[in-house]
């Protein structure tokens, strides 16, 4: 995935002139921390109600994982198992999801019980209060047993007990949808002649960085949370500030939810959340682990209180899936899950990508095929900007009218030029002639590609998305290459990241190449010799530039530039200024054949 990180530094390139104006008159508002009333940094031994030690991962506790019964997993969108240990969410897979477009390719597995690398579960449970013991409410180490249902299925929850042998009898009754949403209710029922107090909690454990963990800073992964409208995203680099020592010492960065909020893990493409319910209250907890590597986060609920010979019930959800755009605002909606489509990392244009992405996914809905929408789209933001499109080409004509007038004016100017630019201005202001108006295109154009190379990059409807023939994959570069005449040859080609991949060029980045050239030869080439050479090699600087960027964004911009080209032609034409293309291909393989000429008759020693 390094290649992706060269992508984006081309790209942020491209848009760094934007970004800088952007940002000097809208600088972003970071919250601070120090100020913010919701925010508190800790460092105390940790409260009961913290759940604040992490069970110590030992062989013995490895084995107890793999030898413990387990209940089956069976939906149209994951499959695996929960663990009675614990009663653990530790074995999932995303059944509508292949690692790669490679045949037989494995499932895309999720959540991985402990004792496997990468280990990866959820739990939930009670912390003690007043008049219970610790050591008699279920955490994440307890075994406890089926009480109904055989298979969580849709249509079939689950439920297990746990009895204290201490007059507390609790239960938890597992639901879950035809996508990724679980619903965990905690129960308790209190046979005691007095009351208990206890909080109950759901919680989250990553063993170590994911093996797969992208590391391309155009996309978040780690710690992802709302609470009370406002979101957190933390790198794994980041959570590791928030650790608990050897000696149980916690320092742990809590947020007080008052009202909405969520929190879990975020890869590239899938997420974890324990979602509380909406208008509670709640705890929202990061911690490291250093002496374990070990990655935990919390959601811990009010205290309960429960009467003797009384019973307490308390819901949680927990998302566990991919990060599908209409799946999460679905969820957003229906559950009243606060902010939860912004888990999908829109970026600092979120201005853009958001409405960008919401106009691609509906054009999909047409036609079925993102290749087809990407060129849909592309047309679309055209036809909005054409306004300022037309009014630069317009400006263009004109200028080549004043042409003449021009060059009269700089042999009367000759080496003054002051005089020049007093002249120009005022040619220009005489025939209302906006000479920075050819850069208006160009202009609104970078902050659309930067946005679109997000969308492109980070969200899973372009992953593995097909076009046509050989483009499998939108979201990955052209797999063809000209090294091998694109597939006639036998033998392999470089592989991206490679030192030799940017001369592996595909047919679309070949396209790219050439459209950029054809509506260069709309107008004839500059006089002066340095425009001239910059003119002639930009449109195949470009072609390697961006031949290892996404199909998808190299086709937006093969598209762009067609409908550039026939805009362009259009209005100059309607102007009575018909580009003499194939005059202007011609023009420019006659100075090149004279200069080669020229080159192989001169004599040595001769100047």
């Amino acid at each position: 995935m390094d290649n992706q990180n060269k992508n984006l530094v081309l790209a942020t390139a491209l848009s760094f002139l934007v970004i800088l104006v952007w940002f000097w008159l809208f600088p972003p508002e970071v919250p601070d921390d120090l100020t913010d009333p919701t925010v508190t940094t800790i460092s105390t031994t940790a409260p009961a109600a913290d759940v604040a030690a992490a069970a110590t991962v030992t062989d013995a506790v490895a084995e107890a994982a793999t030898e413990a019964p387990r209940v089956p997993v069976e939906t149209p969108e994951l499959t695996g198992s929960i663990s009675l240990l614990g009663g653990r969410i530790d074995d999932l897979y995303l059944s509508q999801y292949r690692a790669s477009l490679e045949d037989g390719a494995e499932t895309v597995r999720l959540m991985r019980p402990v004792g496997e690398n990468d280990a990866y579960y959820a739990t939930f449970g009670w912390a003690a209060g007043s008049g219970i013991d610790a050591t008699a409410v279920p955490g994440p180490d307890t075994l406890w047993t089926v009480e109904s249902g055989s298979t969580l299925t849709p249509a079939t929850p689950v439920t297990l007990v746990w009895d204290n042998g201490a007059g507390s009898i609790f239960r938890m009754t597992y639901s879950v949808d035809d996508r990724y949403m679980f619903s965990i209710a905690q129960s308790v029922e209190n046979t005691t002649s007095g009351a208990i107090t206890m909080q109950p909690y759901g919680l989250l454990r990553r063993h170590t960085e994911p093996d797969d963990l992208s590391k391309v800073f155009v996309v978040h992964e780690g710690l992802i949370r709302m609470s009370d409208g406002i979101l957190d995203q933390q790198k794994y680099s980041a959570i590791q500030d928030y650790s608990v020592d050897a000696n149980e010492q916690t320092q742990a960065e809590r947020i007080e939810v008052l009202e909405n909020g969520w929190i879990g893990y975020t890869d590239h493409y899938w997420m974890t959340s324990i979602i509380p319910q909406p208008g509670t209250q709640f705890r929202s907890v990061s911690k490291y682990f250093a002496n374990r590597d070990l990655y935990q986060a919390e959601a811990v609920m009010a205290p309960v209180s429960v009467e003797a010979g009384q019973s307490a019930m308390v819901e949680t959800h927990f998302f566990a899936g991919a990060k599908e755009w209409e799946t999460i605002s679905d969820y957003e909606d229906s559950l009243s899950v606060e902010g939860f489509v912004d888990s999908i990392d829109w970026g600092w244009f979120f201005f853009l990508t958001k409405p960008i992405f919401w106009l691609l996914h509906t054009i999909h809905g047409l036609f079925g095929n993102m290749g087809w929408s990407i060129m849909a789209l592309t047309l679309i933001l055209k036809a909005a900007v054409l306004p300022l499109a037309y009014k630069s080409y317009v400006s263009m004509a004109k200028m080549k009218e004043l042409q003449p007038e021009m060059e009269k004016l700089k042999e009367r100017s000759g080496d003054d030029r002051a005089a020049m630019q007093k002249g120009m201005m005022e040619l220009y202001k005489k025939n209302k002639v906006n000479p920075a108006s050819g850069c208006l295109p160009i202009l609104i154009q970078i902050p659309i590609f930067f946005s679109l190379y997000k969308v492109i990059f980070v969200t899973i409807e372009l992953r593995h998305a097909q076009w046509v023939g050989w483009i499998r994959d939108l979201s990955a570069p052209d797999p063809s290459s000209i090294l091998n005449l694109f597939g006639l040859l036998p033998y392999n080609t470089p592989e991206p990241g490679s030192l030799f991949f940017i001369l592996s060029l595909g047919v679309l980045p070949i396209l790219l190449g050439i459209s950029m050239w054809l509506q260069q030869k709309l107008n004839p080439a500059p006089t002066d010799p340095t425009q001239k050479m910059i003119f002639a090699w930009m449109p195949w600087v470009f072609m390697f530039m961006l031949g290892s960027f996404a199909s998808g964004l190299v086709l937006y911009w093969i598209t762009n530039n067609t409908i550039t080209f026939i805009q362009q032609y259009l209005i100059m034409w309607s102007h009575g200024h018909r580009p003499d293309l194939f005059g202007n291909i011609r023009a420019g393989l006659r100075r090149k054949a004279p200069a080669a000429a020229a080159n192989s008759t001169k004599k040595p020693g001769k100047k």
